[in-house]
Order: structure tokens, then C-alpha cells, then sequence
């Protein structure tokens, strides 16, 4: 028997209509869909694509909110033999993930193992929550000569204010307040926006991060600009 295939599908950050044509034609095709399962509250991956994958058989596959590597490790592993098991039979596995598959995303562990192990793999992409955030702010990202940097908020991210470019910080949840006093502390305060589970249920818009007072939970998005340098060079006309 011809084994199956797994792919891993971004389905965007939370707004249905944000799922790409490729993305749900994947799901739609799907044989099983594996959705992360963090064991408590909402599947959010679930929730957005639940339309297209109505009556299809479902994987949950468990994702806890631990650092433990050894432990996470132990997960990924069985997710991977459970994906595994499914594709020696000949079918065709999608996970879903938030985002893009290639953002700080729990399945590209999954993934890893699923290609090493010898079997076929895919990475479908969907759109960046920061993306998405922008367009909610309805500013840009970068422009011209402008650098980006993006930076997982949780993490000790201090040392990446020193760095000449936009910033922004994903998945801020329980450092949201610690970020503020630290962008404040810089100055930057006045220059951060921030969207709070932009496209979903509960979205909150600020734009000015400043103006936030309670926290706002995992899928905050802040964005920081770098204060304005000299204006582009004009070229000079010939006459």
C-alpha cells in the first residue's frame, strides 16, 4: 500500500476569511485532520477552519504550555508515531496550526520527526499573525530600508531593543505588563501598538500600547516602529 502524506496547514490567525484557497483545499481533501490540543479551553486552529472539516475524522494531538523540552519532546514523538500509523495505512494527515507552519509553530517539531523518520511531509503556509496585525492597525510593518525583527515576547527580550529595526513581539500573554515597563524604560512606549487575539472573538485594538490596562491574555501582537530617520534621498532631475 502506497503510504499517505502529512501536511501541515497554517490557517491564519483567527479570522475564517483569512484561510487561504491552498489551505482549504488540503482540508477539504483530507483524509484526517490533526488539531492541537493544549488540554484545556478552546481549540482555536479547530475553531477557524470548523466548516471545512466538518464529519472528517479528527486527531487531537496533545500540545501542553510546558518548557519542559524533555517532556514536549516525549509529546512530539507520540504525535509523530500517532501521524506515522495513519500514513502507513494510506492516508493523508492535515495538522493544523495557527499562523504559518513556519513561525514559532508547536507542529514543525511534528514535522521534523514525521521527514525523518522517511515519510512525506508538506508546509502549507498561511498568514502571520503579525501580518494580520498590521493590517488591523492598519499601518506597515517596514518600508523602504526599514528592518524587521521578530521576537517571541516571553523570552528575554530585553536585548533585542538594541537592535536598529521594526520589532515585533509575539505571543506577549503573561509578559504583556513586563514589556510595557521595559518599552517605557526605552522610550519607546509612544512608537508600540498592540492587537490582542486580532480576528477573533474578544479582539482588542490599541493603538497605542500605552493605552492598555488589563492584560490581554496569549495571542497579543505588539508592534514597536524605530523612531523616523532622514527622509528617502530625492534623485536629482536632469535638465
Amino acid at each position: 500500500m502506497e503510504k499517505g502524506k502529512l501536511y501541515g496547514v497554517g490557517v491564519g490567525p483567527g479570522d475564517p476569511e483569512l484561510v487561504t484557497r491552498k489551505a482549504e483545499r488540503i482540508l477539504r481533501q483530507a483524509d484526517v485532520v490533526a488539531v492541537p490540543d493544549k488540554g484545556a479551553g478552546e481549540k482555536t486552529a479547530l475553531r477557524i477552519v470548523e466548516d471545512l472539516v466538518e464529519g472528517k475524522e479528527l486527531l487531537y494531538c496533545p500540545t501542553p504550555m510546558i518548557r519542559d523540552r524533555e517532556k514536549l519532546d516525549a509529546c512530539y514523538e507520540q504525535i509523530a508515531g500517532d501521524i506515522c500509523a495513519l500514513l502507513d495505512n494510506g492516508r493523508t494527515v492535515a495538522f493544523i496550526t495557527l499562523g504559518d507552519p513556519t513561525v514559532y509553530s508547536t507542529y514543525i517539531y511534528v514535522h521534523k520527526k514525521v521527514l525523518a523518520r522517511g515519510y512525506d511531509a508538506e508546509l502549507i503556509p498561511g498568514v502571520p499573525s503579525f501580518c494580520a496585525v498590521a493590517a488591523r492597525l492598519n499601518t506597515s510593518l517596514c518600508e523602504g530600508a526599514e528592518r524587521l525583527l521578530i521576537v517571541p515576547a516571553s523570552h528575554e527580550a530585553a536585548d533585542c531593543l538594541d537592535v536598529k529595526a521594526n520589532k515585533v513581539f509575539m505571543k506577549a500573554g503573561k509578559a504583556i505588563g513586563e514589556l510595557k515597563d521595559l518599552l517605557a524604560e526605552r522610550g519607546l512606549l509612544d512608537r508600540a501598538s498592540m492587537v490582542a487575539n486580532c480576528g477573533m472573538e474578544g479582539e482588542a485594538v490599541y493603538p497605542r500600547f500605552a493605552d492598555m490596562e488589563d492584560g490581554t491574555g496569549y495571542f497579543s501582537v505588539v508592534l514597536v516602529k524605530e523612531p523616523e530617520g532622514p527622509g528617502p534621498v530625492q534623485e536629482k532631475k536632469e535638465v
